[in-house]
């Protein structure tokens, strides 16, 4: 089955039409290739992405319950937990019961955790900067801020139903 080309200007043609750039299978590339790039120059430390991404909102952003955590990594609360419980039985975090909600875990990077994020962080800046270096640096932070308008768009979306 061949795809017939349109002679109509992308302008004019269906937001998921073969001839377009489309949102989903972009975004879907990108962080795939992203995910197992940096997955691969941090195998030997013995963390995952997404441990790493832990580790970095911890260092940045003081007293976070799960729950907060959870929402600024945008995932689900089971994958969370299970990757927090890994990572606290690997000695890089702890979780303590909340002081005021007793249904609430504090997180807590220790000693451990930020010594492995330190181990890994300027390979994580090594391949942003080499992957931004496709967006001419003049566009780079305009294209962050369009990123982040999507993401955030997606996430209303997400959150709406039916």
């Amino acid at each position: 089955m061949s795809i017939m080309k349109s002679k109509r200007t992308p302008d004019v043609l269906p937001v998921d039409a073969p001839e377009r750039r489309r949102l989903p299978p972009l975004l879907r590339k990108a962080w795939y290739g992203l995910n197992q790039a940096f997955r691969r120059r941090i195998a030997h430390s013995g963390i995952t992405p997404d441990q790493f991404t832990v580790m970095r909102i911890l260092r940045e952003t003081d007293g976070l319950t799960q729950r907060q955590l959870t929402g600024l990594m945008s995932s689900d609360p089971n994958t969370v937990a299970s990757l927090l419980e890994r990572m606290e039985k690997a000695g890089l975090l702890k979780r303590s019961p909340h002081a005021r909600d007793r249904r609430a875990h504090q997180v807590e990077l220790l000693a451990a955790g930020h010594r492995k994020y330190e181990e890994v962080r300027e390979l994580a800046v090594a391949l942003q900067t080499e992957v931004l270096q496709g967006v001419e640096e003049s566009e780079r932070e305009s294209f962050l801020g369009h990123l982040a308008c999507v993401a955030a768009a997606c996430r209303v979306a997400a959150e709406m139903r039916g």
